[in-house]
């Protein structure tokens, strides 16, 4: 793809292209806010866990257009592996990863986040899992593979979508078993929207709560697990907490 149709199309993110030209983002740009929100987190994060270590490679799942993969190169990564399952996004990730000069560092590979293992993708110092769980119906079982591809000790940034939590206690078989709720799921009906670009591409979703994700992480092999602060001036589902990034390193 040339510049020229780059430059044509409108894409999801904002690239910067060696021209100097940006590429033309959905509602012009009015959703920018939770990207860079985000990229701020992400590079918080990332400080704070390898200070000034160098990072040797990272996995991006469900990278969609490959946008944060390229951020994660300018934030010092040398290798990024971005796992996409949309036939489209591996595309235009390709042609704008390789329109910037940087298809040696970034591979871009057509899989499905259940269909990863770590024999096929290796495991790696940072993970990141951003915008995935909240649209699908096996979270947990996706945050399973992404905790196999986080090498013992690394970092995995998991963002997503929250809904309210419940608390309290249910019965077990039998009232004289009790057990504590951890946290809830909220069940999100997208069956009518699977052909979306950015939507399920099963329909059915299962959003956590924020206690139930942390609960979750710290129970499939993670450790320090915690939320990331956002940036005061950052997208508003941040600050109020409908969208949170958790912080976990690999046991």
């Amino acid at each position: 793809m040339t510049e020229t149709e780059l430059l044509a199309k409108t894409w999801f993110y904002r690239f910067l292209l060696p021209s100097g030209a940006v590429t033309r983002s959905y509602h012009d740009g009015a959703l920018e806010a939770v990207h860079t929100t985000r990229l701020a987190m992400m590079a918080h994060a990332m400080r704070e866990h390898f200070g000034s270590t160098d990072i040797a490679s990272a996995v991006d799942l469900a990278c969609h257009q490959g946008w944060f993969s390229w951020k994660l190169i300018e934030q010092g990564v040398q290798r990024v592996t971005g796992i996409e399952p949309r036939d489209e996004h591996v595309a235009d990730a390709r042609a704008v990863i390789a329109a910037m000069g940087l298809a040696e560092r970034i591979n871009i590979e057509h899989c499905d986040v259940h269909d990863t293992t770590p024999e096929r993708f290796g495991t790696h110092p940072l993970v990141l899992c951003f915008g995935l769980i909240y649209h699908l119906e096996n979270p947990i079982g996706a945050l399973r593979r992404a905790r196999a591809l986080t090498k013992p000790g690394g970092l995995c940034l998991v963002e997503t979508q929250v809904v309210p939590g419940m608390r309290g206690f249910v019965d077990w078989g039998n009232y004289r078993f009790v057990r504590p709720l951890k946290g809830s799921f909220g069940i999100i009906d997208e069956t009518e929207e699977t052909h979306g670009a950015e939507a399920s591409t099963l329909g059915i979703c299962l959003a956590p709560d924020t206690e139930g994700l942390l609960w979750i992480m710290r129970k499939i092999g993670f450790k320090d697990v915690a939320l990331v602060a956002p940036p005061e001036d950052g997208y508003e589902q941040h600050i109020y907490g409908k969208r949170v990034m958790v912080r976990g390193v690999a046991v």
